[in-house]
């Protein structure tokens, strides 16, 4: 299994980047998770959109769905000039009626995640669960063929994603915040409790991401070893990871 870096910037992109967006890919079969501004024009450095059938929303924040219209309509194109047979088919939950937005024309088609129930993609499964955030949102597993990647989403500490990300491969959590800044923004992670985090669920290695728009992102990687020995990669536009 393998995971692209499409965007990692919490809130907004930096300049000719993109916000949440990682690509998982097992031989052709591909998932996007998150879907944010910027991601569909930096997607083309990694895919061919006309092959991407599969995206998974953890939540509903700007920086996580900005670009879904846009994939939307570039679906509604490709199937007009024959270059789509089937539609794109996006996975989010129904909490709220945004829900309603994932379902356009005849090219994308919304499905409901639940906590608790397991989700099959091709040779992927997922799992979901309940994140502490201002929103409605979800972290995810994902496994296939003896390989799990964890993905936090947004989210601030909560003990039950311990044992939900459980021995994962990678453990692709949220770093927003700098450790002086702990408790002081609702539904988000210090990199010290991304450290902490990946320590008490025992994953093979972390992956920072959902950065921050100020100070030093290797401050994020110091703080996080502080509280976890494995592995400490910081995302970039890019950055890949297979196993």
């Amino acid at each position: 299994m393998k995971l692209t870096v499409i965007g990692y910037w919490g809130a907004y992109p930096g300049p000719g980047e993109a916000s949440s967006g990682y690509l998982i890919e097992e031989g052709e079969e591909k998932i996007l998770l998150d879907c944010g501004s910027g991601i569909l024009s930096k997607l083309y450095d990694y895919a061919d959109i006309e092959t991407l059938n599969n995206i998974v929303l953890t939540h509903y924040h700007a920086d996580h769905i900005a670009d879904i219209g846009c994939i939307q309509h570039a679906a509604k194109v490709q199937k007009s000039l024959g270059e789509r047979s089937i539609p794109v088919t996006i996975y989010g939950h129904d909490l709220t009626d945004f829900f309603n937005n994932l379902n356009f024309e005849d090219v994308t088609i919304g499905k409901v995640i639940n906590e608790g129930s397991s989700t099959v993609i091709g040779p992927f499964m997922l799992d979901f669960k309940r994140t502490a955030h201002p929103v409605p949102a979800f972290a995810l597993r994902v496994e296939s063929r003896g390989v799990s990647i964890g993905y936090t989403g947004d989210t601030g500490w909560s003990e039950d994603l311990i044992a939900f990300f459980k021995g994962v491969d990678l453990l692709v959590c949220e770093s927003s915040l700098y450790n002086q800044f702990k408790g002081r923004v609702d539904g988000h992670l210090t990199a010290g409790e991304a450290g902490i985090l990946a320590r008490e669920s025992g994953a093979g290695e972390l992956l920072l991401t959902h950065l921050p728009h100020f100070g030093n992102h290797q401050d994020l990687v110091l703080e996080a070893s502080e509280e976890y020995g494995g592995k400490v990669l910081l995302a970039n536009s890019g950055l890949s990871w297979h196993n």
